[in-house]
């Protein structure tokens, strides 16, 4: 089994560009994260922290394009031939570019496919950045480093949560458990850890921090 080369295609209206590269990248680099807001409650030393969303997953890595090919002996170049057949590499350079920039037809830029072994990464580009390190004496660049940064396409049917976090629609009761305050209680519930305050309103508790483990308390429905 040969050598399978990694591919970049790019979405046009119809069909798509597909590019293959010249060299396997080394290495690639997958960063998932996530943002929190901090919501500070009364009482308590600090914050507390509050799942907001998550981001989309980000790939990172490098190309190596050369189109170089050394000239031939000139007892082997045909007369009137000057013995170069090397291409211009911002021909690739251009054709991945167009990743990043507007598509007439699509109003918007491509959706993109980077594909190399068990990786199927779809996404769209971010960041292209492309530097030349090799030029003929005519000054047509042969070689180029390539970097890429792509961001997932997510689909919310696609990432929705087994269990979607809903507000209660009807009243329920928990009981405190140590370590465990009307503000996390709150933020569980409803996603708003201030909304301790009617948590606290419904079981007449003045101070939130007066709550013990094994009391229980009503959640009201909102």
């Amino acid at each position: 089994m040969g050598l399978t080369k990694a591919k970049l295609e790019i979405e046009k209206e119809v069909g798509k560009t597909v590019i293959e590269v010249l060299f396997n990248p080394s290495e690639y680099q997958l960063t998932d994260a996530a943002n929190y807001s901090e919501k500070k409650v009364p009482g308590l030393d600090g914050p507390v922290l509050q799942y907001v969303s998550g981001e989309a997953t980000e790939l990172s890595l490098n190309l190596f394009l050369d189109t170089y090919v050394p000239k031939k002996s000139s007892s082997l170049i045909p007369f009137g031939s000057s013995g170069d057949s090397s291409e211009d590499v911002s021909y690739i350079t251009k054709l991945i570019a167009d990743a990043v920039c507007i598509d007439g037809s699509l109003h918007r830029p491509p959706k993109v496919t980077f594909k190399w072994g068990s990786l199927n990464f779809n996404g769209v580009v971010t960041k292209f950045n492309h530097t030349y390190t090799m030029f003929t004496e005519s000054g047509m660049p042969v070689r180029a480093k390539v970097s890429l940064t792509f961001k997932s396409l997510i689909s919310p049917k696609d990432t929705r949560r087994k269990s979607p976090f809903e507000s209660p629609d009807r009243s329920k009761y928990r009981t405190i458990r140590q370590g465990i305050g009307l503000w996390d209680i709150a933020n569980m519930e409803y996603g708003d850890p201030n909304m301790w305050k009617v948590i606290a309103k419904e079981n007449g508790i003045l101070n939130p921090l007066d709550v013990r483990p094994g009391q229980v308390v009503k959640l009201p429905a909102l």
